[in-house]
């Protein structure tokens, strides 16, 4: 009879957290769901110690891209950009649908809505920086079983080829990634942008250099860091790291 009661108590504290998590991820989403984009964004500072006025908010999901993870994108609230961003964002995947026909794209984390510090990122906050997820390969077509696993596929790793330690038979897909970049530097400076800086693991920069659009993106004049400490550069393999600047 006690253990009954017990049982009951523990299924009634249950309900009253369940309850809880559900509001607060109601509330927690609201922000987001109801969001209206207008007017102009104002970015403020640099990357790495500034915040963004007036942000706007990426669309969880287009035809040929989506956003990698729901929980940062309502709960955590960090798909925000500057408004000219958020234009050229969309502009660089109507081009791609085009010149990379048939690929699905992933966005990853961009800002918070008022920017600042977003950890664990040490830039991002002043909504010119986003981070891409690189498409995957298998056999020779896209590969999307790990574009579904949220903020766990920051935690992937790949070797000095770009081949998934998880899973041999998963690379990265080099081509398609330099076409992206491409679609993205064209939109951008049709929108009076251009990409300042990507940051991609530096040991897998020949391997991207390497591939037919490779070649166009190394002549194109767009600036890949060259050097990077350690603990920053292993982070950026299962992921590419934009940061735009305006004309």
């Amino acid at each position: 009879m006690k253990s009954t009661v017990m049982w009951i108590k523990r299924q009634g504290i249950m309900r009253w957290v369940l309850l809880a998590v559900l509001i607060f991820i109601g509330v927690r989403s609201t922000s987001q769901i109801f969001y209206v984009n207008m007017g102009t964004s104002k970015s403020i500072g640099p990357v790495h110690k500034g915040k963004i006025q007036n942000a706007y908010l990426l669309p969880y999901s287009g035809d040929n891209y989506k956003y990698f993870s729901p929980f940062s994108y309502y709960i955590l609230g960090r798909a925000y950009v500057h408004s000219t961003i958020h234009t050229t964002v969309l502009d660089g995947y109507k081009i791609c649908e085009s010149t990379c026909d048939g690929i699905s794209f992933r966005v990853m984390e961009c800002s918070n809505k008022k920017g600042g510090s977003m950890f664990p990122h040490r830039t991002h906050q002043n909504g010119t920086s986003l981070d891409f997820m690189t498409p995957l390969m298998k056999k020779g077509k896209q590969h999307k079983f790990f574009d579904r696993i949220g903020i766990f596929r920051y935690a992937l790793n790949f070797d000095k080829d770009g081949v998934l330690k998880l899973n041999k038979k998963v690379s990265i897909d080099y081509e398609n990634m330099a076409r992206h970049i491409l679609a993205m530097e064209e939109a951008a400076r049709k929108n009076g942008m251009y990409i300042k800086k990507v940051i991609f693991k530096i040991n897998l920069k020949d391997n991207l250099f390497d591939t037919e659009s490779g070649k166009r993106l190394q002549s194109s004049g767009i600036y890949f860091a060259q050097s990077l400490p350690k603990s920053i550069d292993n982070l950026h393999d299962d992921h590419y790291h934009v940061d735009f600047g305006f004309l």
